[in-house]
C-alpha cells in the first residue's frame, strides 16, 4: 500500500516574498489531507512555517553558496517526493527524486505576488496568503493582546527609509479612527513590528491613552506578531512585512504606498493608497530606488483616513439574524 503524499515546499528566502506565496502551500495543506510535509526556508523565513499542520520536517537553508545547496541536497537525496514545488526557482528539483514539481519561473509580467504563486500550482483562484498557528503561538500573542474593546493595529515600519510614512500621519488617522465619531470609537490600538520600529511608532502610541494601547514591538516573532493580528479589526500599513503578516492572518489591511508597486505586493484583499506621483516619477529621482530620501511626504491625511473608513465598512460582518418566531 502506498505511504502517504510526502510535499517538499521550498520558500522564498525575504520573509514578505514568503508570506505572499503562502496562500498555495495552505491551498495544498486542505487539498491533500493525507500529505506529509518538508520545508525548506531560509533563517527569516522558515519559522513563519513552523505550525504548518503534518509538519515532518522543518529545514533552514543558512545561505546561497553551493556548499549550503548541497548540504540541503544530502539531507533531501534519501527520499523520493510526491511532489516539490520550488518558490525560490532553484536547481534543487532537477537532482532529487521525485513525482512532479512546480518551480517558479522568472516572468516578465507585471502581475500580483499572490497571483504570480498560484500559477505555479496552475491554480484557478489565487490563493490568498495564510499562515498557521499552533496553540502555543496563539497563546503568546494572546497574552500579550488580552480582551476588550475593537483594535486597529498600525504597523509603521518599513525596510527602506524612502517608503515609510511620516509617524505624526498614522497619529492623526488612528486618532480619527478611534475618536468620538469614528468607526472604531472606543476602541484599543495594537502596535506591531520589530524592536528598531519603535522609534518609528513613538508619536502613533499617543492617539489614545496609554490604558488603550498594546505596544508589541520587538515582544513577538513574526509568526506571534501574525497570530496576535487575528484579533485586529483593521490594520494600516505601509508596504512592508507587517502588512503582509496582517493579510495572511485575515486581517483586513491597507498600506500606504510610494515608490513600489502596489499592483505588485499591496495587501490582497484589503486596500492600498498612494500619493500624487507615479512609481516612474519616483525611479526618475531614484533609479535604483535605495537613497535615503523620505519620499511618502506627498501622501496626505485625508485619503488614507477616507479609505480605511470605507475598508471598514466593507468587511463589516453581516448581522446575525434571529429566528422569526410564529
Amino acid at each position: 500500500m502506498a505511504g502517504p503524499l510526502t510535499i517538499l515546499y521550498l520558500a522564498e528566502a525575504a520573509p514578505e516574498a514568503a508570506v505572499l506565496s503562502s496562500g498555495v502551500l495552505a491551498h495544498m495543506v486542505r487539498e491533500a489531507p493525507d500529505a506529509r510535509f518538508t520545508i525548506v526556508g531560509s533563517p527569516e523565513t522558515a519559522p513563519l512555517f513552523r505550525d504548518t499542520p503534518r509538519l515532518d520536517r522543518l529545514i533552514v537553508l543558512p545561505g546561497e553558496s553551493r556548499a549550503d545547496w548541497f548540504r540541503l541536497w544530502d539531507r533531501l537525496k534519501d527520499r523520493r517526493w510526491s511532489v516539490i514545488v520550488d518558490m525560490r526557482g532553484s536547481e534543487l528539483s532537477k537532482w532529487l527524486r521525485r513525482e512532479r514539481r512546480a518551480v517558479r519561473e522568472p516572468s516578465q509580467l507585471i502581475e500580483h505576488a499572490v497571483e504570480a504563486a498560484s500559477r505555479v500550482l496552475k491554480l484557478e483562484e489565487p490563493a490568498a496568503p495564510h499562515l498557521f498557528f499552533s496553540d502555543e503561538t496563539k497563546e503568546a500573542a494572546d497574552a500579550l493582546v488580552g480582551k476588550g474593546r475593537p483594535i486597529l493595529a498600525v504597523g509603521p515600519g518599513v525596510d527602506w527609509i524612502g517608503k515609510r510614512w511620516p509617524a505624526e500621519r498614522f497619529t492623526k488617522v488612528a486618532a480619527k479612527l478611534l475618536g468620538d465619531g469614528g468607526p472604531l470609537q472606543g476602541g484599543r490600538l495594537m502596535l506591531v513590528g520589530a524592536g528598531a520600529d519603535r522609534d518609528a511608532a513613538h508619536t502613533i502610541r499617543f492617539a489614545v491613552a496609554r490604558e488603550r494601547t498594546i505596544e508589541l514591538q520587538g515582544k513577538l516573532d513574526l509568526l506571534q506578531t501574525a497570530a496576535a493580528l487575528r484579533h485586529a479589526r483593521l490594520f494600516i500599513g505601509a508596504d512592508s512585512i507587517w502588512t503582509q503578516l496582517a493579510v495572511a492572518a485575515g486581517a483586513p489591511a491597507l498600506a500606504v504606498f510610494g515608490p513600489s508597486n502596489e499592483a505588485v505586493t499591496g495587501p490582497w484583499g484589503g486596500k492600498s493608497v498612494r500619493g500624487s506621483r507615479s512609481l516612474e516619477e519616483f525611479r526618475a529621482i531614484d533609479p535604483g530606488l535605495n537613497q535615503h530620501i523620505q519620499h511618502m511626504m506627498d501622501v496626505p491625511v485625508e485619503p488614507v483616513l477616507a479609505a480605511a473608513i470605507k475598508l471598514h465598512a466593507r468587511t463589516e460582518p453581516e448581522p446575525v439574524l434571529e429566528p422569526a418566531h410564529g
